[in-house]
């Protein structure tokens, strides 16, 4: 245990990449945060923990800290390497800085320099060691939600909300533990990091719980998937999206006007539940329900001219059920 000078024990201040403004956070270094704070709790050391501004909304940030509050900084993950690493030693000249779990690309960097003790999980003249985030706490699995949604159909004119839809289920995935997966329909056979058949979306889509979609497609491929998804029109007055949910007799659908963060969350434990059910009862619909190649075939085999009989009336469109 570092002391200071009176014998007293001193604070430690937990940084990383993910305490920087201009940083990022990424999943293994908050698992290796949780490394060290498993390592700090068992040693029954006081310890607070840096987050970059915004990330978690109310919690401490550099900005906030007062420096001569710790004796000790540990630096936890990443490379050691610019200016911003550089500046805690600076800015915490009088703490012993310790850096863990880090790579080092340059020992001679001042970065690196800068710290009394590098425990490194890679460097030049020292053993590899597994990241920490190898053996850090984890938690339950959480709900996979794939995310289709899209900013065209520009035919749609004044009447588009693609954008304001996409703000807002954005907003509400942001405040719901789960794991969003954005996925999209459309296809391209020379980019790689697109599907290039059907079949590689529909294998996505069985792949995850639930479905947040403002396309048609989505929709319909959700469903042939047998995967529940929460159908938003965003078109005002309802178009397309909204005739093909009632088509296809799916109840979760929203209209762009309505769109809430209630009603996502309503059909969101619907989804959960009676949904899933719902979903692989529709499974079979889309491929054995009639379409309007039915039809297509009606007419090729009459010689091109529809029969005046055969006319078709004007759908009436199927009430909105509520969640529940």
């Amino acid at each position: 245990m570092v002391t200071r000078e009176d014998g007293t024990a001193g604070r430690t201040l937990v940084t990383g990449w993910f305490s920087f403004l201009d940083g990022e956070v990424t999943a293994g270094d908050v698992l290796a945060l949780r490394r060290v704070r498993e390592v700090l709790d068992r040693a029954g050391l006081p310890y607070d923990v840096a987050w970059r501004p915004g990330f978690r909304p109310g919690l401490l940030s550099l900005d906030d800290v007062r420096a001569d509050g710790y004796t000790r900084l540990l630096f936890v993950c990443g490379p050691l390497a610019g200016s911003q690493v550089s500046g805690l030693h600076r800015q915490f000249s009088h703490c012993r800085r310790i850096a863990v779990g880090v790579s080092v690309i340059d020992p001679a960097d001042p970065a690196v320099t800068g710290f009394h003790e590098v425990l490194a999980r890679d460097a030049q003249d020292r053993p590899v060691t597994r990241d920490l985030a190898v053996r850090a706490p984890l938690g339950g699995r959480v709900p996979v939600v794939g995310v289709v949604l899209t900013d065209g159909q520009g035919e749609y004119g004044p009447l588009r909300m693609h954008t304001e839809v996409a703000g807002k289920v954005g907003g509400w995935l942001a405040g719901r533990d789960c794991a969003p997966v954005v996925l999209q329909t459309r296809l391209d056979s020379r980019d790689g990091m697109l599907c290039s058949e059907p079949e590689q979306v529909v294998s996505a889509l069985e792949r995850v719980d639930t479905v947040i979609t403002d396309r048609l497609h989505g929709l319909v491929l959700a469903l042939r998937a047998g995967v529940p998804p929460i159908v938003i029109d965003p078109v005002r007055g309802g178009a397309k999206v909204s005739a093909q949910a009632h088509a296809c007799r799916w109840p979760a659908l929203v209209p762009g006007e309505a769109l809430s963060a209630s009603v996502l969350d309503a059909w969101w434990a619907w989804c959960a539940s009676r949904g899933r059910e719902a979903a692989r009862h529709r499974r079979a619909v889309p491929a054995g329900g009639p379409d309007a190649a039915d039809e297509l075939a009606a007419l090729l085999a009459s010689g091109g001219t529809r029969p005046a009989a055969s006319a078709v009336a004007p759908r009436r469109r199927a009430p909105r059920r509520a969640a529940g």
